[in-house]
C-alpha cells in the first residue's frame, strides 16, 4: 500500500503536516532531530576511539606475588633439616 504513494503524495503529506503543526514547531523539532543526531554521531567516535585506545595499551592483569616469603619459608626448611 505505501509503495504507490509517489511524489503527489508525499507533497499532500507535507502540506497537512506543515498546516497541522505550523513552521515554527518543525523548525524546533528538525533541530532537536540534529542535535540527537550529532550527540549519536559523537557517541559512536568516542566509544570507537576508546576501543582504539584499549587495543593499544594492554594491561598486565597478572596477579602480583611476592617471592620473599616463599624464599624465606624454604631457609626454615632449611635450618630444620640441619
Amino acid at each position: 500500500m505505501l509503495n504507490n504513494i509517489g511524489l503527489p503524495g508525499l507533497l499532500l503529506i507535507a502540506i497537512v503536516v506543515l498546516v497541522l503543526f505550523g513552521r515554527g514547531k518543525i523548525s524546533s523539532l528538525m533541530g532537536e532531530v540534529g542535535k540527537g543526531i550529532t550527540a549519536f554521531k559523537r557517541g559512536v567516535k568516542d566509544s570507537a576511539e576508546d576501543e582504539e585506545k584499549s587495543l593499544e595499551a594492554p594491561r598486565d592483569v597478572t596477579p602480583h606475588v611476592d617471592p620473599a616469603p616463599a624464599t624465606a619459608a624454604r631457609a626454615e626448611a632449611a635450618k630444620d633439616k640441619v
